[in-house]
């Protein structure tokens, strides 16, 4: 059994946005062109264009579709068995997918109960959570896979690895990746070999999926640091661990995508839903007729 370093202060982690996150997979394709050619590669790929590829990808992003959640006005989410009906008659979807106790707003409230919120896709980027306690250091029999005190990065080993797959089974996120090729297990470094590397630029030393995500969805600091700006930004937005009952302490946290509005709501909840007037009004400057109509239009 692998023992766990002292706890640390410092603390490396992503922080990932469920509500800006538009599932273009350009973190999972940085991720892969990055770490096939550096010090954790190759990655492998197994009939890439056929019908079941197989390949080591350190990062996935999945894509799910939530509706009609009931949500309390107050206090933490309760979750609904598949097929459970709401006070509206309607029917649970999915509710597999709900982690228990989130926070409030995480899925949209049903506060009209004849008007149901509209479905909510959300694309769910998976990798290594990088935890505080995590089963899948302490199961390996080799010493191959551990947690670094410095920074609480979790890494593997391969010189040690042989592969029994004992940590991919103790992992409860699924972000253990097995190289078929090279007998050994694989997994997200939070590209190690890139933050520290002092050659680059201050901006260029994040992970590579922080630095090509399009849309501002992923951010990478220090989430041991309460004043850091990834644990502000945590704070404010109310994020959330991953299966935190299962008591391993991610690092990695996710913010809950916002609330999205009912356009079955009557005519006077859409009215106090638009504080300006529609693009087809002459009020207002020009930048806010334009900023009226980009809302609108993006609220469909």
């Amino acid at each position: 059994m692998t023992m766990l370093p002292p706890p640390s202060t410092k603390k490396l982690g992503l922080v990932i946005d469920l509500d800006t996150c538009v599932g273009c997979h350009a973190c999972a394709v940085a991720c892969k062109e990055w770490n096939d050619g550096g010090q954790f590669g190759p990655l492998p790929d197994e009939n890439p264009y056929g019908k079941e590829p197989l390949g080591v990808w350190f990062n996935r992003v999945h894509t799910y579709e939530v509706t009609r959640f009931e949500i309390r006005d107050s206090g933490p989410a309760e979750r609904q068995a598949p097929g459970a009906a709401l006070p509206n008659g309607r029917a649970a979807a999915t509710a597999q997918d709900v982690p228990a106790q989130q926070p409030r707003g995480f899925f949209p409230r049903i506060s009209n109960l004849e008007s149901p919120t509209p479905a909510l896709t959300v694309h769910f980027p998976r990798s290594c959570l990088h935890c505080e306690t995590p089963d899948c250091v302490t199961v390996c029999p080799t010493g191959a896979s551990y947690k670094r005190a410095e920074d609480g990065i979790v890494l593997v080993d391969e010189d040690k690895c042989i592969g029994c797959k004992l940590c991919s089974w103790a992992c409860p996120y699924g972000a253990r990746e097995y190289d078929y090729e090279d007998g050994t297990m694989k997994k997200c470094t939070l590209c190690v070999d890139r933050i520290y590397n002092e050659t680059f630029e201050p901006e260029d030393r994040v992970p590579a999926c922080v630095r090509a995500c399009p849309t501002g969805a992923r951010h990478f600091g220090d989430l041991g640091d309460p004043a850091s700006a990834v644990s502000q930004l945590v704070k404010e937005r109310k994020g959330f661990d991953l299966l935190p009952e299962m008591g391993f302490k991610p690092v990695n946290k996710y913010l809950p995508p916002r609330l999205r509005r009912n356009r079955a709501t009557g005519p006077a909840e859409a009215a106090a839903e638009q504080p300006m007037a529609s693009s087809g009004s002459n009020s207002g400057s020009l930048a806010e007729r334009f900023f009226a109509w980009a809302d609108k239009t993006l609220s469909r």
